[in-house]
């Protein structure tokens, strides 16, 4: 019987060698006289060349190049998720400016196909003479959307940036929070196909923060395809199924999430290694399921008497046994133990003090607990640092992706969220 293949999925977005140059003159002044020597220079490489030679001198002594982007190169279909990753500098912004429009790449090409909603910069293209609300017809326009969706939406979108009567106000009067919760509503209300979000989801209070994060979920769901950058790692682990590792303009890593934060955090630890031991020659090492300085780790791990994974029942005993390599010159060694659900963020976790280590430089531990939480997966994140203070901390090693245990049992009647939280109870 001859099966048939499922159609290969659309594609939403093509990046193909894109590369950004900037070129930053010595003075203003320069911008006007150095392509004139750059004019003459060619002119008269062949005949004088030695003046040629001189010429180009004073050129390079007044023009550089700034490559912001080094052939990037990926690819996104509809309803992917793409995390980008990467210490201040790596490009990432520049990227996601070339990707919607507002940039032109020096060289590449990118292909879009959908409607794009770009939160960059959230307010700059508002008129700050005009209302809250003409500027949203503007900018809901200018996105795409006709005189009616906007007529249709704009009830909903006001209500989402929640500034009240300001609407009608102009926008010079507006505070910094409002414009850009504002603007943040009008574009998760055009129905993007494509979205792209860099740092935006720090707008606003707690409140609205959650509200976004909710919306932006709930577009999602609708099977928008999203390209999302910053440094809130959760939300990268939480909304994204792949990552990529910008690093001074190139593309160094594209994996899942999990394995590209490993490295991100590799690189961090490195650097921050190299500055603490100057006077040394400290690099960060691979260790089994992580990194750290190659003295200090876990060694060994086990849970239930298992390897790496196990199954349990609501209530049922989890028992870890690790064996914990400390660095001599330790001098206040702590294991921090967390315990994260499915899509990575920190539900609960200790700092445990270890005693002593034998001879060998090793602390054996045993730890233990109840698994009273909801049905799903749990992993442990482990890091061991040398701490004289909570202020003090320094990180000698970071494991994760190693234990993990599952609860089998659906406990939404015995309580709501991840945990139950003791509570005593009375009635009238």
């Amino acid at each position: 019987m001859t099966s048939i293949a499922p159609p290969p999925p659309e594609l939403a977005l093509r990046v193909h060698g894109v590369s950004k140059v900037y070129r930053l003159w010595s003075t203003p002044a320069a911008r006007l006289w150095v392509p004139l020597l750059q004019r003459l220079h060619g002119l008269l490489h062949r005949p004088l060349p030695r003046l040629a030679h001189r010429l180009q001198a004073v050129v390079d002594a007044h023009l550089h190049y700034h490559h912001a982007l080094h052939g990037v190169d990926f690819s996104l279909h509809r309803g992917d998720a793409l995390g980008i990753i990467g210490l201040n500098g790596s490009g990432k912004s520049t990227l996601l400016q070339i990707i919607a429009g507002v940039l032109q790449p020096s060289t590449g090409t990118v292909s879009v196909h959908g409607r794009i909603a770009a939160l960059l910069e959230l307010g700059s293209g508002f008129n700050m003479e005009m209302t809250g609300r003409e500027n949203v017809m503007i900018n809901a326009a200018v996105l795409g959307m006709t005189r009616g969706e906007i007529a249709a939406r704009m009830d909903d979108i006001v209500a989402f940036a929640d500034i009240g009567e300001y609407v009608d106000q102009p926008v010079k009067t507006y505070s910094s929070g409002m414009l850009m919760r504002l603007a943040f509503a009008v574009q998760v209300h055009v129905d993007p196909e494509i979205l792209i979000v860099d740092e935006a989801l720090s707008v606003g209070d707690a409140r609205f923060q959650a509200k976004a994060m909710t919306r932006i979920d709930e577009i999602l769901q609708r099977g928008t395809t999203l390209l999302f950058v910053g440094h809130d790692l959760n939300a990268v682990k939480s909304f994204c199924r792949r990552a990529m590792l910008l690093e001074k303009g190139r593309v160094v890593l594209e994996a899942t999430p999990e394995e590209v934060i490993t490295e991100y955090l590799y690189h961090i630890h490195a650097d921050a290694l190299r500055q603490r031991q100057r006077d040394t020659v400290a690099t960060a090492r691979r260790l089994a399921h992580g990194f750290g300085d190659g003295e200090s780790g876990v060694e060994h791990a086990l849970i239930n008497e298992m390897d790496q994974h196990v199954s349990v029942r609501y209530g049922q005993r989890v028992q870890l046994a690790l064996t914990v390599r400390v660095a001599a010159g330790v001098a206040a060694p702590q294991l921090i133990l967390d315990v994260m659900d499915g899509k990575g963020l920190q539900i609960t976790g200790r700092r445990i003090d270890l005693p002593p280590a034998d001879a060998q430089g090793r602390v054996r531990l045993s730890v233990g607990f109840e698994a009273t939480l909801q049905k799903g997966v749990y992993r442990f994140r482990m890091r061991l640092v040398d701490a004289p203070t909570l202020e003090q901390s320094v990180m000698l090693s970071r494991q994760e992706d190693w234990l993990s245990f599952d609860i089998v049992d659906d406990s939404r009647a015995r309580f709501t969220g991840l945990f139950p939280l003791p509570m005593t109870i009375e009635t009238g």
